[in-house]
């Protein structure tokens, strides 16, 4: 089962019930809500293209690289960058999330996206990011979710 197609997408919110259901909030706003999500790890197929996010089956199989940071008063920043290898025989995704600021989070992308890169001995072209970040008041649950979704 090799992906065609992905696209790139982000929620956040902040909510008062629980962190699950801040969670699903946030997943609400990423469009990505009622898909059964199942978490994958971060190489990208060659010839898979990225494509404009859309609405997915009420209830299918969903595979997803998922950076996702939960936090209470305080500031939370979920991220990912992809990128592929020049000769587009592969591509990698990274992740970050935490307590930190986006440009925090964007260094740790950079950081953890080029090792990706050495490790498998590619030239990267083409890094593309995506990162949400929610200032989290006291007494209140926060969630920040980005989401890489394949397509099949």
């Amino acid at each position: 089962m090799i992906p065609k197609a992905f696209f790139v997408t982000g929620g956040k919110a902040i909510g008062k019930v629980s962190k699950m259901n801040t969670f699903d909030l946030a997943l609400k706003n990423a469009g990505i809500a009622n898909c059964n999500i199942v978490k994958v790890s971060s190489i990208i197929p060659p010839n898979c293209e990225e494509t404009s996010p859309r609405e997915m089956p009420t209830g299918g199989i969903t595979y997803a690289v998922i950076s996702k940071a939960d936090g209470e008063g305080e500031r939370i920043t979920a991220g990912i960058a992809w990128g592929f290898a020049r000769d587009k025989r592969l591509g990698v995704v990274a992740e970050a999330y935490g307590s930190m600021d986006e440009a925090a989070a964007k260094r740790m992308l950079d950081e953890r996206i080029m090792e990706m890169a050495n490790t498998r001995g590619i030239d990267l072209c083409d890094v593309k990011y995506r990162i949400e970040t929610v200032d989290v008041p006291k007494g209140s649950y926060g969630c920040a979710v980005v989401a890489l979704v394949y397509l099949f």
